[in-house]
């Protein structure tokens, strides 16, 4: 009989992916087999699985939490916005089509025997199933197709945990207003209340628990509060573009540091690519949307976007331009590299359609297909600019998703292109590559710094103490793990899940 649990939120980025992962882990560390689900996941973030299948980047977070291999039945839709209306929607790890909202929310029913064929397939294979909702189950004016919050909950007959942000304000109107939208049905699959991102004195909390309990008998509901997370800084992976990590306004470029702009594309995808970055002490990394901002920077990237035309518009509309941009120290990654050749040709209308003059800072083009590359990475760098050194180890690992090939004009090649046609170019101080991950393999990240302290001339120390990067992200779920088992009735989620069962 597999056991099954789910999260749901009062609102998008209440903590639902970081709740799922801290369970899957402490689940793991209980001698559970466990796996996540996600059956519809909105988001710019996605993953490669070694079967070439894509997936969103939080279920690929929360199976590294597991303990286990991500795979795609884990994640079985994935819708990646392209524009404020429409979305292209991922099936099983392949591109199915591009949909309007009005289109998709009409048709979303039809996917029912997918997820409950991915779901099913897991629940062969784990004893414990971590479902994460999406955005609110409150959604009135949705909930009628519902396929991925209380409805999916009754397909698989799941209990209910909900989580609420705390930190935005307004946390017992957003718990008891969302139950009270509910129907019967659905407030009797909530068993507990968690309280996320909490900041202060929890003894001018609890009291609200009681008050609460007296409102929700108003409305014939008996939901416990199992505990309040307090707001902690633990290093994983995000889901969205709601991420905390994008809003640096508070950081400092400085002297003492190797400095890195992203530039935060409307349509930025992927950017858990800098992740990496930012957790090494010899770096400040800010998102930039003027030129302005890179002034003091050693280092500008362009990251990866979903519509690479649209934000390759809005990045020259900025005023980013090939001259203030040709004598920077210079990486684009996936749309971002192709931003950087000559010409940009979408005759298929895979994104915005017609075609777009690119920065003009590598000598290639890029043309837009209709299929979509997918696949791991394992190569080598036979070249690189000038602002990276010498790698002990050329060898890295990542992951393709792009939609676009690129046409060499005798261009100088980033990787090995017996492995990999892709890997990218490099100019100078200028490269672009597909590769994304890329800044997980330690070795490139070392060589970026010790290049940049080189060219700079700035007197900065390496940190030798610096942990493998999969060490570290093992000690972030370990810490999450403990987060959770120190602030959650741990014997009241595990009950929740010895009633529940397939």
């Amino acid at each position: 009989m597999t056991k099954v649990i789910m999260v749901q939120g009062t609102m998008s980025n209440s903590g639902k992916s970081f709740l799922v992962a801290g369970l899957c882990r402490m689940l793991k560390r209980k001698g559970f087999k466990v796996a996540p689900f996600k059956s519809q996941n909105m988001a710019l973030n996605s993953y490669i699985t070694e079967d070439g299948m894509e997936m969103g980047r939080a279920q690929v977070m929360q199976a590294e939490a597991a303990g286990i291999k991500p795979s795609v039945e884990m994640n079985p839709i994935l819708l990646k916005p392209t524009s404020n209306t429409g979305s292209q929607v991922i099936l099983n790890g392949k591109v199915h089509s591009n949909m309007s909202a009005s289109d998709y929310y009409k048709n979303k029913r039809a996917f029912i025997p997918y997820i409950l064929e991915a779901y099913n397939k897991l629940c062969k294979e784990y004893d414990i199933i971590v479902i994460e909702g999406a955005g609110s189950p409150a959604e009135i004016n949705l909930n009628e197709n519902d396929i991925v919050n209380m409805g999916l909950a009754k397909l698989v007959d799941a209990p209910v945990i909900l989580v609420a942000d705390i930190d935005r304000g307004g946390v017992f109107a957003s718990i008891y207003g969302t139950v009270a939208l509910m129907d019967d049905a659905a407030k009797n699959r909530i068993k507990g209340i968690v309280i996320n991102k909490f900041r202060g004195d929890k003894n001018l909390l609890t009291p609200g628990f009681e008050m609460l309990a007296e409102h929700f008998k108003k409305i014939d509901a008996n939901i416990p509060v199992l505990g309040v997370i307090p707001m902690r800084k633990i290093d994983i992976d995000d889901e969205d573009s709601l991420s905390e990590r994008l809003d640096t306004e508070n950081v400092i470029f400085d002297t003492n540091k190797i400095n890195i702009a992203v530039i935060k594309l409307p349509h930025i995808s992927n950017f858990t690519d800098f992740n990496p970055l930012s957790r090494r002490k010899e770096i400040a990394m800010k998102y930039i949307t003027s030129p302005k901002e890179m002034e003091d920077a050693d280092l500008v990237i362009i990251p990866g976007t979903k519509n690479t035309l649209y934000d390759l518009r809005w990045l020259k509309s900025m005023g980013f331009n090939h001259d203030n941009l040709e004598m920077r120290n210079l990486i684009g990654i996936c749309g971002g590299f192709q931003m950087l050749g000559n010409d940009l040709i979408d005759e298929y209308g895979v994104e915005e359609g017609g075609s777009e003059t690119g920065l003009k800072l590598l000598n290639f083009s890029t043309v837009f297909s209709k299929d979509k590359t997918t696949s791991q990475i394992e190569t080598e760098i036979i070249n690189h600019p000038d602002f990276i050194d010498v790698l002990c180890n050329p060898n890295i690992i990542g992951y393709e998703i792009h939609m676009g090939s690129t046409i060499s004009h005798n261009e100088t090649p980033f990787t090995k292109s017996d492995i990999t046609n892709n890997g990218g170019f490099v100019n100078n101080n200028i490269m672009g590559t597909y590769i994304h991950g890329i800044f997980e393999n330690d070795n490139f990240v070392d060589a970026i710094i010790s290049g940049l302290i080189k060219k700079t001339g700035k007197k900065i120390t390496i940190d030798t103490n610096i942990n493998d990067f999969d060490i570290y992200k093992e000690s972030q779920y370990e810490l999450l793990a403990d987060l959770i088992e120190e602030s959650l009735d741990i014997d009241v989620i595990l009950d929740i899940l010895d009633k529940s069962g397939k």
